[in-house]
């Protein structure tokens, strides 16, 4: 793979980059426009959304940093976003052109104030696995190998200026309107913050795996302080295969159960017994070991849940208080989805929406053992979010609705049962965490 000499850091740069790749899109619209009369719209339109996906990806993955993370964030949402970007812009997983060698020990220098040399008995220079925040390298130390994730340089500085440039695209995109809608962006703006912070991120990865190292079939690397700073984190190196790649081959049904239960147990507990989860569950963070183990890496984005919010959203995971109108009202008032100011429309429109979305997304938790294999329930998810991604009526009101924790909990329910799937994970048993 190309690597890449330097990154645009400052604002200046940044900006224009995105301005290029927006010029990029116009010309592909050109082409649309004159595609649709020679050709069926469906076909002029899947071509239009293949040649902005490879564009904006492009350009963002030059970018690195805050824009692909929000590109990796938006992979995620597969019932939203057409498939051409789904399937482009989830490569900002774990799959995007990595610095060059002599950019990486520049960096290294910068951020270690030493030459990886003076602390490793040898360091590999090429990235061995790039992302949207950094990129791993092999090193060894007294016999052991390990894995050394490096920040791209100028990430940190620059997350307030790259939201502040993706931000009408969002808002355009979930329909965010009104002056309270910053509380959404700063949420994000903070996680990913944090995400920069590798001292922060060595912490938060002690204390989980430490935590969850008694669920079975669960294992998590070993993390090394006096080798780690903040833009630098060094831990075991983990022999493994992306969680993507094995669901491409494997045919043993057992296993896939196995890692799925595993899989869930991890979540459930994290989220009932920590009040705090990892909130990035994406197929480049989890590896399948050769004996069948699931593998958990990257705890820099960590959610916090607050018991005001964990309380009435769990309280909506039950059929019973889904299927209780007023009870059900009131709890959509608790999670700022209803306002106090909304008029009879907006309250029906919404009532019933979240209604209909809260009794299909729940349905594990209304069952002692569910079949994440289940295509029909899955199916009936995108369908549901196809629909609403298309309905008048939505797109006239406004989508500034839920509490800024909805972000993040949400993302992790969605990302977790897109890898349940991916798994084809079956018989999976809901509360087991509370044997645990």
């Amino acid at each position: 793979m190309k690597t890449i000499d330097n990154i645009p850091t400052s604002k200046i740069q940044r900006a224009t980059k995105l301005v290029s790749t927006g010029a990029k899109v116009g010309v592909n619209y050109l082409k649309y426009y004159g595609d649709k009369i020679v050709n069926t719209q469906e076909e002029a339109k899947e071509r239009l959304n293949k040649n902005n996906a490879k564009d904006i990806y492009n350009g963002l993955k030059q970018l690195k940093g805050s824009a692909l993370k929000v590109a990796q964030m938006l992979s995620m949402e597969k019932s939203i976003l057409p498939q051409a970007y789904v399937e482009k812009f989830s490569l900002a997983q774990f799959s995007v052109p990595p610095l060059s060698p002599p950019l990486v020990i520049k960096t290294f220098k910068k951020y270690f104030g030493k030459h990886p040399n003076e602390l490793f008995d040898t360091f590999n220079a090429t990235s061995v696995n790039a992302a949207s925040i950094g990129q791993v390298h092999i090193a060894t130390k007294n016999g052991k190998k390990l894995a050394v994730k490096i920040q791209y340089p100028g990430v940190a500085e620059s997350i307030a200026s790259d939201l502040a440039m993706v931000k009408p695209v969002a808002m355009n995109m979930f329909n965010i309107k009104g002056k309270d809608s910053d509380k959404y962006f700063k949420e994000v703006e903070h996680k990913l913050i944090e995400e920069t912070n590798y001292i922060l991120e060595l912490q938060q990865s002690k204390e989980i795996a430490s935590a969850c190292a008694h669920i079975n079939n669960l294992r998590f690397p070993e993390y090394y302080q006096e080798l780690s700073s903040e833009r630098i984190i060094t831990m075991d190196y983990m022999d493994g295969e992306h969680l993507s790649e094995f669901t491409l081959h494997n045919t043993n049904q057992d296993t896939a159960n196995k890692l799925g239960q595993a899989l869930w147990d991890f979540y459930m507990y994290q989220i009932h017994n920590l009040k705090k989860v990892h909130a990035d569950p994406h197929p480049g963070n989890f590896l399948i070991s050769k004996k069948g183990e699931l593998i958990a890496l990257d705890f820099g984005c960590m959610k916090s849940i607050p018991v005001e919010f964990y309380i009435p959203y769990f309280e909506l995971a039950k059929q019973e208080n889904i299927a209780n109108r007023n009870f059900f009202i009131a709890k959509l008032h608790e999670l700022e989805i209803l306002k106090v100011s909304d008029s009879k429309e907006e309250k029906e429109f919404f009532t019933n929406m979240f209604y209909e979305m809260l009794s299909l997304f729940t349905q594990p938790f209304h069952q002692e053992n569910f079949d994440f294999s289940n295509a029909d329930f899955f199916g009936k998810i995108a369908q549901l979010g196809e629909r609403y991604s298309k309905n008048s009526d939505l797109k006239k009101m406004n989508g500034n609705r839920g509490s800024k924790h909805f972000i993040y909990i949400n993302r992790t329910f969605f990302g977790l049962y897109n890898l349940m799937f991916d798994l084809k994970a079956q018989n999976i048993k809901i509360n087991n965490y509370l044997k645990l």
